[in-house]
């Protein structure tokens, strides 16, 4: 007790001190947490943004639903479109040839056109010194009906053999 009652004042000294350093260190993490609130004021209230966080959220949300609605729609309309596409006629096949020994060149030629299931038709037309000859015949999964001539078939061959 006697060095206590000795050291008091330094003691009491000390005790100030640090009463007083907390003090200074309590008014910085006021000032500190005053303006953290005030960010979260500003950011729950949208003064910034001019709506409040949860509008800003669901606006978010709602922004979200439509972009998932779209890729649907596209994704949709893209399975369209490659359906559509494998009707659509996107194989050829080009033969050229000389139909008679007493014709020039190759005048004579066979072009077959075909999808993606070998759905198409053929056309040929046989060139003469006297006349030229049309022929147009339906195939149906690389096939044909009618007879197909060695030209026609090498032209169907080539067209299937596009990628």
């Amino acid at each position: 007790m006697e060095l206590i009652k000795a050291n008091l004042i330094h003691i009491v000294a000390g005790l100030a001190g640090l009463c007083t350093l907390l003090i200074l260190w309590n008014i910085c993490l006021q000032v500190s947490l005053s303006g953290l609130r005030k960010r979260y004021d500003q950011m729950m209230t949208g003064e910034q943004t001019g709506g409040d966080f949860e509008s800003m959220l669901m606006g978010h949300i709602a922004k979200t639903d439509r972009v998932a609605e779209d890729n649907m729609d596209i994704r949709d309309e893209q399975k369209r479109l490659s359906d559509l596409l494998n009707l659509s006629v996107n194989r050829i096949g080009i033969v050229r040839f000389s139909a008679f020994s007493d014709t020039g060149s190759d005048l004579s030629y066979a072009v077959a056109l075909l999808n993606q299931n070998d759905d198409g038709v053929v056309f040929s037309s046989i060139f003469s010194r006297n006349d030229s000859r049309s022929y147009a015949k339906p195939i149906k999964n690389g096939a044909s009906t009618y007879p197909l001539t060695d030209e026609e078939q090498a032209a169907i061959r080539q067209a299937k053999s596009w990628q």
